[in-house]
């Protein structure tokens, strides 16, 4: 017998195929809802070469059951820290101290490997490539959102605005808001295969500059470089011979690194932080995640992370349907308040990891050392607040069920502090 339409199951369709996205999609459907992914790209492939997904994110991933994959590719063994060009250590800390201050390791690993691990947990069909999506209503209590995809119209109870930095539902719902603006400086990534010296993760500070070196687990190498400099710059030539340029004379292994680099295989990008907050995370029945809602600047790594949190929290309060128009406010409420404290703390520590004049950056440098020699600690101090956070609902980790919160009512009124 067909199931009538008061019983369907409730239809969710997500905006973007990234992080964010697809972990919205798996938290979706292991609530019973319908769930349809429209990506822009022909592919999955992701832009960006690797990230890092703190104690935060993996307990968030818990809740769908793909902490423990996640954590078995960490690759953090031992110390690390941050230097200066010359090598010499500023701070020192391990993966020791972060796992008794956070509860986890820091899991550094390629996006497309989360990316797998993501859409391995979704039913076949439930991503369409090449499909770019456009908010056409956002719904209300009496009717439904309507998103146009290239194959028609599709209606939904919850349309997730996972679309980037560049959110064209953003701009849809919120047509009077700024958006993200240039945050004063451009990025650089790459994976290679590892140098045949060995090292310890490290991130280094320089003039206007920084460089992080990071091992993974299957061998190769995730570097990162960052430089203040006009926006929508490009090298002449290419942007491995940029790096080298601009970081060949820094300390082992960064010129190692950066020759491994194929010369087309370094992605340059600009950096943007959402410096205005938006009103709120939702709209009629539209919730916007990740860099749609909260783009940031990624000196504290927390990018992806917030928007596996957001996917994860945006799940809790819609539960398996219902009055979801009701919910949404609650997803701001959570959400809001949090993330863009996270923004400004990465903003701050963008302005102190590039400073430009040399006194300011011996102070700086100075204070650091004096900090850190207060022990390891010390320097994780800046993730409080952040890399121990724990998400509400029930954790579905692998080997056991463990309960954090009881599933909460809506809220109406936002929280004023960060958690």
């Amino acid at each position: 017998m067909a199931r009538s339409p008061s019983h369907r199951p409730p239809r969710a369709v997500v905006a973007g195929g990234g992080v964010g996205g697809l972990t919205a999609a798996v938290a979706l459907h292991q609530r019973g809802w319908e769930v349809t992914v429209l990506e822009r790209a022909g592919s999955l492939a992701p832009v960006g070469a690797g990230i890092g997904l703190a104690p935060n994110a993996q307990r968030a991933l818990d809740i769908v059951g793909l902490g423990d994959r996640v954590r078995e590719l960490s690759a953090w063994q031992g110390d690390g820290g941050l230097r200066d060009p010359a090598g010499r250590w500023l701070s020192r800390t391990s993966s020791d101290a972060a796992r008794k201050r956070f509860g986890g390791p820091l899991v550094l690993l390629h996006r497309a490997a989360l990316v797998d691990i993501l859409t391995a947990a979704l039913p076949a069909g439930t991503v369409r490539t090449g499909a770019p999506a456009a908010l056409a209503d956002a719904g209300d209590g009496h009717r439904p959102a309507v998103v146009t995809a290239p194959d028609g119209e599709l209606e939904a109870d919850l349309v997730v605005a996972a679309d980037g930095i560049g959110s064209a539902m953003r701009q849809t719902v919120f047509p009077g808001h700024p958006g993200p603006r240039y945050s004063g400086y451009t990025t650089w990534r790459v994976v290679v295969p590892a140098p045949d010296r060995s090292f310890t993760p490290h991130e280094t500070w320089g003039r206007r500059a920084l460089w992080g070196t990071h091992p993974l687990k299957d061998g190769t190498v995730y570097a990162y470089a960052a430089a203040v400099t006009p926006a929508g710059g490009h090298a002449d030539d290419d942007e491995r011979a940029e790096l080298l340029r601009r970081f060949g004379d820094w300390h082992d292994p960064v010129p190692a690194i950066i020759r491994a680099a194929e010369p087309g295989g370094v992605l340059r990008h600009d950096v943007h932080h959402m410096a205005e907050p938006l009103p709120a995370y939702h709209h009629g029945r539209v919730a916007l995640l990740g860099d749609a809602a909260h783009a940031m600047q990624p000196t504290l790594g927390q990018g992806g992370n917030q928007a596996v949190e957001d996917a994860i929290v945006l799940a809790h309060h819609v539960g398996g349907g219902g009055d979801v128009v009701r919910r949404l406010p609650a997803y701001t409420a959570d959400r809001l308040p949090r993330t863009m404290a996270v923004v400004r703390q990465a903003t701050r520590t963008g302005r102190t990891a590039l400073l430009g004049g040399a006194g300011a950056v011996a102070v700086r440098n100075a204070l650091v050392r004096g900090i850190s020699r207060l022990g390891p600690g010390i320097v994780l101090r800046g993730f409080d607040g952040i890399a121990d956070w724990r998400p509400p609902g029930r954790t579905y980790a692998a080997g056991a069920e463990r309960t954090t919160a009881p599933e909460a009512e809506p809220r109406t009124e936002p929280r004023t502090e960060p958690r």
